[in-house]
């Protein structure tokens, strides 16, 4: 669903950080907005409601190189975590060519984990995406707390496909960026095969 600047020569593509409430996938856009280049970056545009704030910005990641001759910018954003935002997550998820599931790794967020992913599948498919077809990655964030699960029993109860996935602390920027580069390749890899 990537979008073509002709004027600009940019393909514009949307990746969407997606999991339960206080996962850690504003801190995620957060970090990677602070650490990347002023000159390549749009404005972070928070946009909050009483209790949860969806976050968005746009960077052009120059290392990533072209696509016949276009530069691709990529556009991230989160969704509220809470599920009666739904109304929310949804329009987000509109012409979404990636998504990060940010998973909090503490044992008593399990249940929510599961529910998110859940509700992210279906989501994806009232709009006509399969998420097993869609570039896709998964994060395991708060991995330096002591009630974190294993990565296996994670892994058991989210990953059951083995896509790729990441370990994390987003505050510091453990696999921050691992994340963001393995679901940009996936991106690109499909942007490359659609033409």
């Amino acid at each position: 669903m990537s979008f073509i600047n002709y004027s600009s020569r940019e393909i514009n593509c949307k990746i969407v950080y997606y999991g339960p409430g206080l996962c850690g996938k504003t801190t995620n856009l957060q970090y990677i907005y602070n650490k990347t280049a002023a000159d390549t970056k749009g404005k972070l545009i928070s946009l909050s409601t009483e209790t949860d704030r969806t976050l968005f910005f746009d960077f052009l990641p120059l290392s990533l190189g072209e696509i016949r001759g276009f530069k691709t910018r990529f556009h991230l954003y989160t969704v509220p975590g809470q599920v009666f935002y739904d109304a929310s997550r949804k329009l987000i998820l509109k012409g979404v060519d990636g998504v990060v599931f940010v998973a909090d790794s503490q044992v008593e967020r399990m249940e929510a984990n599961i529910e998110s992913l859940e509700n992210l599948r279906i989501n994806l498919a009232e709009q006509g995406y399969d998420l097993n077809k869609l570039p896709y990655v998964i994060q395991y964030n708060k991995r330096d707390l002591p009630n974190a699960l294993s990565v296996a029993e994670l892994r058991q109860s989210l990953n059951p496909r083995s896509i790729p996935d990441f370990e994390a602390v987003a505050p510091t920027g453990v696999g921050v960026f691992d994340t963001l580069k393995a679901v940009a390749k996936l991106v690109l890899t499909e942007l490359k095969k659609g033409g």
